[in-house]
C-alpha cells in the first residue's frame, strides 16, 4: 500500500470510527432536556443526509458507465447530472450532515466534539479526492470544478438554477 492508499484508508477508517461512535453515543448520550426545535431541525438534517448519501449511488449507477457486477465507484464517465449537477461530493456532504444532525439530535457536548471532528475530515478528504478525479478524467473534470462548488449545497443550487435560466 502505497502513501496515498494509506492516508485514504486512515482517513476512512477514522471517519467510520467517529460516525459510528456518534451513533452509538447518542443512544447513551441524548439530552432529554434538549431544545425540542433543534432536535426537530436535526431529524430534517438527518433525512437531507440520506438523500445525499445514497442518490450518488444510483446517479452513478445508472449514468457514470460502470460495467457489469462492478461497484458504484468504478465509473468511466464523468456524471454532472442529478445531485452531481448541485455539488461535486454529495456523499461527503452527507456525512457532513450526518454529524451535524446527530449533534442536533443528541445535544451533547461530547457528540459535537466527534461531530465538528468528523466534518473537519469529510471537508479535508476532498482535495485529495478531486486529484483522483482530474487524474481520471483529466481537463474535463477541471471544468466541471469550474461549474459545480464542492460542497456548498446553497451555491450549488443557485447556479443550477442560472444555469437553467439561461438554456
Amino acid at each position: 500500500m502505497n502513501m496515498k492508499e494509506r492516508n485514504v484508508w486512515l482517513i476512512a477508517s477514522a471517519l467510520g470510527i467517529m460516525a459510528v461512535s456518534q451513533i452509538i453515543l447518542c443512544f447513551f448520550l441524548y439530552n432529554q432536556d434538549g431544545l425540542e426545535s433543534l432536535r426537530y431541525v436535526g431529524w430534517i438534517t438527518l433525512a437531507i443526509s440520506a438523500v445525499f448519501g445514497w442518490m450518488p449511488i444510483f446517479t452513478l449507477q445508472k449514468k457514470g458507465g460502470v460495467p457489469k457486477r462492478k461497484s458504484y465507484v468504478n465509473t468511466t464517465v464523468l456524471v454532472n447530472s442529478g445531485i452531481y449537477a448541485i455539488v461535486r461530493h454529495p456523499q461527503y456532504l452527507a456525512g457532513i450532515f450526518l454529524s451535524l444532525a446527530l449533534i442536533l439530535i443528541a445535544q451533547h457536548w461530547l457528540i459535537a466534539v466527534i461531530g465538528v471532528a468528523a466534518m473537519v475530515l469529510y471537508y479535508a478528504g476532498t482535495p485529495q479526492e478531486e486529484k483522483g478525479c482530474i487524474e481520471k478524467f483529466g481537463d474535463d473534470y477541471k471544468r466541471y470544478m469550474q461549474i459545480v462548488p464542492r460542497m456548498n449545497l446553497f451555491a450549488g443550487i443557485m447556479r443550477l438554477l442560472k444555469r437553467r435560466k439561461s438554456e
